[in-house]
C-alpha cells in the first residue's frame, strides 16, 4: 500500500442491550483519536449494536480508507473469533478487494494487556 492511503482502526466488540455497556470501548476510542489524530477509528460490533463490521468498513472504504485493522475488543478465542469473524472478514474482503483489512489478536492474547490487569488487580487488592 502507498503511504497515502488513508488508515483506519475498528474497534471490534460484541454488543449488548444496555447501552452503558459500550462506554468503555467509546473511552478506547476517544483516547486513540486523541494519540492518533490522522487515523479513523470506529467502532463495530457482531450483534445487538449498530453498526455491525461490514457496514464500519464500508463507510471507512468509501470515506477513502485502504488500510483498515480489526481490533477484536475479545478477553479470549472463543467460537466467535474463532468461526464467525473469519467467515465475516472473507465476505467483508471479497466485498472491498482494494482494501488491505488486518486483524489483530483478541486482547485478551495479548501479553501487555494482561500483565497490566495482574498489575492493576495486585494493586487493588493490596488497598
Amino acid at each position: 500500500m502507498k503511504s497515502t492511503d488513508k488508515q483506519a482502526i475498528i474497534l471490534f466488540a460484541h454488543g449488548a442491550r444496555d447501552p452503558v455497556w459500550v462506554q468503555p470501548f467509546r473511552k478506547i476510542q476517544r483516547t486513540i483519536r486523541a494519540k492518533q489524530p490522522g487515523t479513523a477509528v470506529e467502532l463495530a460490533f457482531l450483534e445487538i449494536m449498530e453498526p455491525p463490521l461490514d457496514k464500519a468498513v464500508a463507510k471507512l472504504v468509501a470515506s477513502g480508507h485502504k488500510r483498515i485493522t480489526v481490533a477484536p475488543l475479545f478477553m479470549a478465542q472463543g467460537g466467535h473469533l474463532k468461526h464467525d469473524l473469519p467467515k465475516i472478514l472473507d465476505a467483508i474482503r471479497g466485498e472491498h478487494p482494494g482494501a488491505e483489512i488486518t486483524l489483530l489478536p483478541a486482547i485478551g492474547d495479548v501479553d501487555a494487556i494482561l500483565d497490566a490487569i495482574s498489575d492493576w488487580l495486585v494493586g487493588a487488592a493490596a488497598h
